[in-house]
């Protein structure tokens, strides 16, 4: 295969992980969960107590953090240990744009990203793929779903890795607001479609609908 990189963006719920995981596992691409890291980072700081808007601490965190993913993505190790089911708590998930809308953060882990692409073929997902961390991908798709379904998702994911998690849907769904809101007006890199992305709404289709058309769009810039 060509190398290739493909860049993945959209907002939380829309399916961009599921997606690029089973993109990468049937086109042989190494997958980077960009979004992984910064739930990684703030895992890190609630972890030892800091505050959210202690700038320099986070950066000291994430100057000092390594990350390492699991040949298909789906694992990450933080500082070497296994942090998957952690960085998905709903108070990871409560604090991770405040400290992703940090600058100098932002910066150190698309340092980190890049390098990654360097010398692979990649697909990357997050909010700003297209658009920041790799504006020269091959391909952009920006997928995107109505916020009633992108909660519903994120609340059957949350109760399949906890059972006896408390928080509501509405919860969820709120959530999912004050995330798209803080993403899409933050000043540095925000969530925006690129101009030459594909636009995909994933309200209406299956996972594998939205795979199999991510998968032909890769095709077609391969040809």
């Amino acid at each position: 295969m060509n190398s290739i990189s493909v860049a993945i963006d959209g907002p939380a719920g829309a399916g961009k992980s599921t997606v690029a995981k089973e993109v990468a596992k049937r086109m042989d691409l190494l997958y980077i969960d960009t979004g992984a890291m910064y739930r990684a980072v703030t895992f890190l700081v609630m972890n030892e107590g800091i505050d959210p808007n202690q700038e320099q601490e986070i950066i000291r965190i994430a100057n000092n953090t390594s990350f390492n993913f699991s040949k298909d993505g789906s694992q990450i190790f933080v500082n070497g240990e296994n942090r998957t089911k952690e960085i998905r708590s709903p108070k990871v998930s409560e604090n991770v744009s405040l400290v992703s809308k940090i600058g100098a953060l932002r910066e150190v882990l698309v340092k980190a990203q890049r390098k990654l692409a360097e010398n692979h073929n990649v697909i990357m997902d997050g909010r700003d793929i297209g658009t920041h961390v790799l504006p020269e991908a091959d391909l952009k798709v920006f997928l995107t779903a109505s916020v009633d379904e992108r909660a519903r998702r994120r609340f059957e994911e949350l109760l399949e890795t906890d059972e006896e998690t408390s928080i509501s849907f509405e919860e969820v769904k709120e959530n999912i607001l004050l995330r798209d809101n803080i993403d899409s007006t933050r000043e540095q890199a925000p969530l925006i479609k690129a101009q030459d992305a594909h636009e995909i709404d994933t309200t209406k289709l299956s996972t594998t609908e939205v795979i199999e058309e991510v998968i032909s769009l890769i095709r077609k810039v391969q040809a």
